[in-house]
């Protein structure tokens, strides 16, 4: 992350803050379970398989669906050769999303917002391999610490702060959906569909490799 230039740190940290976001939406929606965190969905799998195995399929459904969109994501990024389309892929999932829980299908709209975080990450990518990971904070974490470890012993004195803004936005994401899911629900899609929208013409606008 720290190769890329700041307009970049801060349009990674913006959909870092959208996951978090639609994550916390998800999140509550499904009682506990997560539409963008897989790994946590992971750990849900493990648990359930042996004690509960109705959360074992709902959690081996979702990871499937994320795998999905990282496949579409990645597809439709190489179709078009811009990394950015795919992020006007996340925005048409999203949107689609809210659309579904308009008319009441609330299932089908989690499946959408479980496709839109996976076509998400595929949207920094360099040698066909993600190289910012946008939904999950544990390598951010882990090289935010290295970096710090690295200034501590006379190595460069900033480059964890990427690393601490992408973890930043996630968190504050989180903390904004599940403030407006409090209030409006599923509905808070509309506005993630929109601040997606954003993003994807502000991606449109930059360079995204630089």
């Amino acid at each position: 992350m720290i190769h890329y230039k700041k307009h970049v740190w801060i349009l990674s940290a913006c959909l870092s803050g959208l996951a978090g976001f639609v994550d916390a939406i998800g999140y509550i929606q499904l009682g506990g379970f997560f539409v963008s965190f897989m790994s946590g969905n992971s750990t849900r799998l493990g648990v359930g398989a042996a004690i509960h195995m109705p959360d074992a399929f709902l959690a081996v459904g979702l990871i499937l669906v994320f795998v999905t969109g990282v496949i579409a994501g990645t597809l439709f990024g190489n179709w078009t050769k811009s990394n950015a389309a795919s992020l006007g892929l996340v925005t048409a999932f999203l949107a689609a999303a809210a659309v579904l829980h308009n008319l009441g299908f609330d299932r089908v709209a989690v499946v959408s917002m479980v496709l839109a975080m996976g076509a998400e990450n595929t949207i920094f990518q360099r040698n066909g391999e993600v190289s910012i990971g946008l939904t999950y904070m544990t390598g951010t974490l882990v090289r935010m610490g290295q970096w710090v470890a690295a200034a501590i012993s006379g190595g460069p004195k900033g480059a964890w702060i990427p690393y601490a803004i992408l973890w930043a936005g996630l968190v504050t994401g989180a903390f904004l959906g599940a403030v407006t899911y409090a209030h409006i629900g599923m509905n808070g899609l509309w506005i993630a569909a929109f601040a997606a929208a954003c993003c994807t013409v502000w991606a449109f606008k930059s360079d995204l490799s630089a």
